[in-house]
Formats: structure tokens, sequence, C-alpha cells
């Protein structure tokens, strides 16, 4: 009788666990149709809110970052630098003596992209460039009445490079400008990428010079910038403070802006005389000081040898988090409907960087979650689809989170109290 009495009681104990299994491991229904929507795709997804995972898919998967590589550039640029930062192009020459500059004048530019000359350009900038013409006027104000030689716009600070392994070879032609010091209406001109802009802008500034009624007896010309024990400065503009650079860079996903700076960043991080690959190794290095690896090779994200994985680049978005300039680099992105993103995700709380190359496409950035009232870090990289396959899959995987994740009992969807308590988006 005992032994009948024990073996209903495992029986019955069986069974109860039986039918409470199921309930307990059932996978929520949110995270099964973001499942479909990557099976059998080369999508790599990874979502974390307050450091606790809440969906992965093939998250370690290194893949093409596209152009969330500038997000990546945006975070140690401005790690680097602060966001008030604002970079100086300066016009250094010998000592003037009353009103007389006995020698060549030098342009010097520190890889500012917004020097506009006036015209389409600045008009096409959403914020206030740096315009030749103060610089002009600088220079007029002074006192300066004569400039006995040239005008030398300057190669140096950074090296003229054009060239990054992993691009295709139209890029320079198509897609990106060349990324030098000293800039002028973002080295494009009539349709064109240019390949002088030091020069131009030096003609330019002995023209306006002349009209204002600075004589130079010199001309325009390019060289390398002199000493600076043997050159004073005789004026200077600064650019718009960091953050705006990197917020338009961002938004509208500038490939120009993103080379230049970062040049600016490799300079900061090893030495003048920066070239592409020394930006490309400074987000790289700033990666692996927060225990990411990825593969680095431009700052633009046009290089098809980029690589990082999804749980790489959430780490790298909580890391921001944790900085003073980390609200910058988050409200600096699109949200749904504008920049990048016009078309897609509207009403949506997202701010996010996107990417595209062919057959690679890329969505990472910061999502509010309506279910929990906080913000999640997410990444979507994918290769091998048409880019509106990408974006569209990209949209749903959005959607679904912000409507759905973490319903339910929280804690088994990977959601803390401490998450539920944190402050909410924007």
């Amino acid at each position: 009788m005992p032994m009948r009495r024990s073996l209903v009681v495992i029986l019955t104990i069986v069974a109860l666990v039986a039918v409470a299994a199921p309930q307990a491991t059932a996978r929520p229904q949110w995270k099964s149709r973001i499942d479909r929507l990557v099976r059998h795709k080369s999508v790599a997804v990874q979502v974390k809110v307050a450091g606790d995972s809440v969906y992965s898919h093939a998250a370690r998967n290194k893949l093409v970052p596209a152009s969330n590589q500038k997000l990546l550039m945006s975070m140690a640029l401005l790690d680097r630098l602060e966001p008030g930062y604002r970079i100086e192009t300066s016009v250094v020459g010998p000592p003037a003596d009353n009103g007389v500059v006995d020698g060549d004048v030098y342009v010097l530019g520190h890889g500012d992209p917004s020097i506009a000359s006036g015209g389409a350009y600045a008009r096409s900038l959403p914020f206030e460039p740096t315009r030749l013409g103060t610089l002009v006027h600088r220079i007029n104000s002074a006192g300066i009445r004569r400039i006995e030689g040239d005008i030398v716009g300057s190669t140096g600070y950074f090296l003229r490079d054009w060239w990054a392994p992993g691009w295709s070879s139209y890029f320079p032609l198509y897609e990106v400008a060349r990324p030098t010091a000293l800039t002028l209406d973002g080295n494009f001109d009539k349709g064109t990428h240019i390949d002088d802009p030091e020069l131009r802008l030096a003609r330019a500034l002995v023209n306006r010079l002349e009209a204002r009624g600075v004589k130079v007896t010199g001309r325009a010309a390019v060289g390398q910038p002199p000493e600076p024990a043997v050159a004073a400065t005789i004026a200077s503009v600064r650019s718009q403070p960091l953050r705006t650079l990197v917020r338009y860079m961002n938004r509208h996903s500038s490939n120009f802006f993103a080379e230049v700076l970062g040049k600016r960043l490799g300079a900061e991080r090893s030495r003048p005389r920066a070239n592409i690959s020394t930006g490309a190794r400074a987000i790289a290095a700033w990666a692996a000081d927060h225990g990411v690896g990825i593969a680095s090779y431009d700052a633009s994200g046009l290089s098809y040898r980029n690589r990082i994985s999804p749980t790489g680049m959430v780490r790298l978005l909580e890391a921001a988090e944790r900085e003073p300039w980390g609200d910058v680099v988050r409200k600096g992105l699109p949200t749904g409907g504008e920049g990048t993103l016009e078309d897609r995700l509207q009403g949506i709380p997202i701010r996010a960087k996107t990417g595209s190359l062919i057959e690679v496409s890329a969505l990472s950035g910061w999502l509010g979650l309506r279910r929990v009232d906080q913000r999640a870090e997410f990444s979507i990289l994918s290769t091998g689809l048409p880019k509106w396959v990408a974006a569209d899959l990209e949209d749903r995987i959005v959607r679904i989170l912000h409507r759905r994740a973490a319903d339910g009992p929280l804690r088994s969807h990977g959601v803390t109290e401490r998450a539920i308590r944190a402050q909410t988006a924007d």
C-alpha cells in the first residue's frame, strides 16, 4: 500500500510538471514573430534594456555595418573632443608692420567640413556654415592693408588620400569628395568632386581681399605650412560646435563629413598628417577600449571590409549611455520621419542610424519600448537582401519591439526592476 501511494504521488507530480512546463518555457509571441521574420536570412539582431538581453538572433556574427560606421566614429570622436569643440581655420604669416605683411600668408585648415564661399552649398546646410567672407572680414579688421607675397592654401595637417580598402572603384567619383584638412563648399563644384579645394579657397581669398581694398602682390598657391615659430596668426574662424557637425553627418549620412571628421579623430588620437586609415584605426582603438573587436577601414562606412557584430554595436551604445556626451549622440540621430528615416517609422520613438550598401543594410540606435516605458539599445545588421526588403524587415522588427517587447511577466522577458524604474526616453 505505501508503495502504491508513492507511485500515485510520483505520477501526479510528473503530470503537473508536464502541464506546467510548456507554460513556463513557452516563447513569447512577439519573439516568435521576429524569429519568423529573420529565419533563413543573413540577419543578426541584438536588443538590450538596462544591460539585459531582450532579444538576440545570431548577434555575435560580424557583418558589414555600412553607414553605422558613422555612428561608431561619432562616439569615438566625441569621446576624444567635447561636443562644444569648434574646429579652427586660421590665416598665418609674418607679423604685420604698419598694416603690411611682408611675405607669404598661409590658410591652415584643421578638418572643418563646413567652410562655405556662399551660394548653394551654404544654403544646403541646416546650420550656419563657416563662411569665407567672415575670414576676409577678420583679416581686414586686423588692419591689414597689403600682403607682399602669395596666399597659400595649406595642404598640411591631413594627408590628401582619397581611398580605403573595401571601397568600390567609383566611390571617389560619386560617393565621397576628397577629405582634406582645408575644405571649400564640400569639395564639390558644378556636380563634380574637386581635387584642388585648397587652391580654390586661396584664389577666392585673394579676390575677396582685393575687393575689400587689401592689396595682394602675389598669387594664389598651395603648399606645406610654415613652422609655427616663424608665423603669427593674422585672423581665424571657427566652425559650429562639434555636436552640430556630427548631428548633420548622421542625420544626412554625409560621407564627406564623416571622412573629414574621421581624419580629425585620427590626428587627435595619434598625430597630425592623418589619413583615412589613421581615422579608421582610431575608431577600432576606441571600440577595443570598451572590449569590442571590430574591423575598421574608413569612417564613412563605404568599405565592404568593415565588420562589427550587433552584440558589439549594442555594447558600445551602452557605453555611450554612461558618458556625458551620450545624449548628444542619441539625440543627434534621426527619428522616424526625418533625415535618412524620412519615409520610415513615423510616430515610433526611435533614434537610429541607417546604413546601406549593395545588399547590405543596417539600423542601430535607441528605441522606446511601450510596454515597459524604457529605452532599448538595438542593432540589426543584414547582408544578401535588396535594400527595400532589408528596410522593410528592419521596420517590422522595430515596430514589434516597440509595441510588444517585454509584455507579460517582465522578469521572464529579461527586463529587470531596475529597467522599469529608469528614466524614460527623451
